[in-house]
């Protein structure tokens, strides 16, 4: 089962991001969310160690990566990460 210290509060955020805007560099996701870049890399390297997100060259700017879902592995795991929602008291996004 998920915890907190595998998919912390801010990376939750990072997941609502990415699923209401779709694929997104960090300083994207950083400016649009409000939430400090450190912060934002911090749980995007989180959200990858659980093979939530798959890093790809965005071809507009080769020096810029961009973050994409891995959908059909969030939907496997949906259960467990209503659970955190509820533990942090951030609603669910439908996925």
């Amino acid at each position: 089962m998920l915890s907190l210290n595998d998919i912390p509060k801010s990376a939750l955020l990072v997941l609502d991001h990415l699923t209401e805007h779709g694929p997104a560099a960090p300083r994207e996701i950083a400016r649009a969310s409000k939430i400090p870049l450190r912060t934002v890399t911090y749980a995007l390297h989180k959200l990858s160690q659980q093979k939530l997100l798959r890093k790809v060259p965005n071809l507009m700017d080769m020096r810029k990566q961009l973050y994409h879902l891995e959908v059909e592995k969030i939907r496997a795991i949906e259960n467990e990460i209503n659970h955190l929602r509820a533990i942090t008291g951030i609603h669910m996004r439908a996925f």
